[in-house]
């Protein structure tokens, strides 16, 4: 698959981008490098929240009330 990058706009906070053009240059990357990586993470942070989900679709659901029961009845809490 080939990769072709498209241009936009991205307005960010003053301070957020100074810390972000002090980042890039630290590291001797470029700002954009920096921000698709962080937004990549992002988006593969939620595709595992997501998947973890699925795993857990038939999994029972419990009333808060019974495990705290259940916590007290054990000594756990």
């Amino acid at each position: 698959m080939v990769s072709v990058s498209k241009r936009t706009t991205i307005y960010f906070d003053h301070h957020l981008y100074r810390a972000l053009k002090l980042k890039a240059v630290e590291i001797e990357r470029s700002v954009s490098d920096l921000v698709n990586e962080a937004v990549r993470l992002r988006l593969a942070e939620d595709a595992e929240d997501l998947a973890a989900f699925d795993d857990r679709a038939d999994e029972p659901n419990l009333k808060f009330e019974e495990v705290l029961k259940d916590l007290k009845r054990s000594g756990k809490i």
